[in-house]
């Protein structure tokens, strides 16, 4: 895994801060059935409305779900390309530790 750039180092550490909270992570795991209206995640989410738009916002801003809107609606569904990053990331340090990279101190 390469070393990760600036821009990288945040870009990541605002997606793993959005995977952080078990409701964002309850949202996620809904919108892996496909794309929902936000009426049908405040109704699963044990969540107010306000607290809902809040974890929806902090997924929004980390890329992890896109949004569109019809009408009066608004549809979120997940976006591939930040799973990636999270998964090479997440992957990277997976080989490192089992190739036993980076345990020597001071060779």
């Amino acid at each position: 895994m390469a070393t990760l750039t600036p821009a990288a180092t945040d870009r990541t550490a605002k997606l793993f801060h959005a995977l952080s909270d078990e409701k964002r992570l309850r949202i996620l795991e809904l919108l892996r059935r496909g794309e929902r209206c936000v009426c049908d995640l405040t109704g699963v989410i044990d969540a107010g409305q306000s607290l809902l738009s809040f974890h929806l916002k902090t997924l929004k801003e980390a890329g992890l779900v896109t949004d569109r809107r019809a009408g009066r609606w608004v549809f979120y569904s997940l976006d591939p390309e930040a799973f990636a990053l999270v998964e090479e990331f997440a992957g990277g340090l997976r080989q490192d530790a089992e190739s036993g990279r980076g345990s020597q101190c001071c060779a």
